[in-house]
């Protein structure tokens, strides 16, 4: 397999299948009276945007028969991406997220969360599971969805997770740092903002807590680092880093989830993490091109792969 075929995006490899939750973002930017409602969620974005980048991908998660749920079902069923809705137990409630968005467009969240998915399956053609953010912290569903990385892994499917840190749902960091080592011990890919690292251990340096992570069991480990592109490094002790291509930021809602799709995208191309050097940077280049041409929209709007390419021909033009 070529790297052009493993960066690009194209038909080979196998189907991503991604557990998590499906939410609703209220988009509140300060100084303003109006809240915009757009559906969302971590995972959810990531199998949109796998969905639009040509990658075989199914959604498997839950949500309430609520107003915000009602939102959800609509915008799921318009992707055309293949969805399992898991069934769920009590009170049913569909999640919110409050996204406060600064003037720069940068974005904290609070939720109002419930997540207790029941009969976690997936796809039998699956190649690649992936899986994080509130899925693996809320209970009770985080254990069920630990367990089933776990079985999946077993079963010699590529695992991977994003941590996507939200200390509004978990604010006690010993037991968040519980929540992440489970999660790390049965995936092989494992992607953390700076921003989440500094939370989690503000002692290490984001390349050092990268380097922890790997200890507990994943081949990869990827930082994303803003404005300033990410990192990554493998547990042979690969490191490749990449800048990010400049853009006029409208809000950074769903950028990461952008990045992690086309990280996806490239994992399950190549049959497993890619740990060439080489063909590691090239792929980081792809995937901070996705994130940065979310951010020049509004919400979570990931692109599909002919938008991917045109952006990345011409931001490589620029240098």
């Amino acid at each position: 397999m070529t790297d052009d075929r493993v960066t690009a995006g194209g038909p080979a490899g196998g189907r991503v299948t991604v557990v998590g939750e499906a939410l609703v973002d209220l988009l509140w930017r300060r100084g303003e009276r109006e809240v915009r409602a757009v559906p969302g969620g971590s995972p959810s974005n990531v199998a949109v945007g796998l969905h639009r980048l040509g990658r075989p991908a199914t959604l498997v998660t839950a949500w309430g028969d609520d107003a915000p749920g009602e939102l959800v079902a609509a915008h799921l069923a318009g992707t055309g991406l293949p969805v399992h809705r898991a069934p769920t137990g009590p009170p049913g409630r569909t999640i919110v997220a409050i996204a406060s968005l600064d003037h720069d467009g940068a974005a904290s969240y609070d939720f109002l969360a419930a997540w207790d998915p029941r009969e976690l399956t997936v796809p039998e053609d699956t190649a690649v599971l992936h899986t994080g953010s509130l899925a693996a912290v809320v209970e009770p569903g985080a254990s069920r969805v630990a367990e089933l990385c776990r079985e999946q892994r077993r079963r010699g499917r590529t695992v991977a997770a994003d941590l996507n840190v939200r200390p509004a749902v978990q604010p006690d960091r010993a037991a968040y740092r519980v929540a992440v080592r489970r999660l790390a011990e049965v995936t092989d890919v494992v992607k953390a903002s700076d921003e989440d690292l500094r939370w989690l251990h503000p002692d290490l340096a984001p390349l050092d807590a990268a380097r922890a992570l790997l200890t507990l069991g994943p081949r990869l480990a990827v930082v994303t680092l803003a404005a300033e592109g990410a990192l990554a490094v493998t547990a042979d002790g690969h490191v490749a880093r990449v800048p990010a291509p400049p853009v006029a930021v409208v809000d950074t809602v769903g950028a990461g989830d952008s990045f992690q799709a086309a990280l996806l995208d490239a994992v399950a191309a190549h049959g497993g993490p890619p740990t060439d050097r080489a063909l590691l940077g090239a792929v980081l280049a792809r995937c901070v091109a996705a994130a940065a041409l979310t951010c020049t929209r509004t919400g979570a709007d990931p692109p599909t792969r002919a938008e991917l390419a045109a952006f990345t021909r011409h931001a490589g033009g620029r240098h």
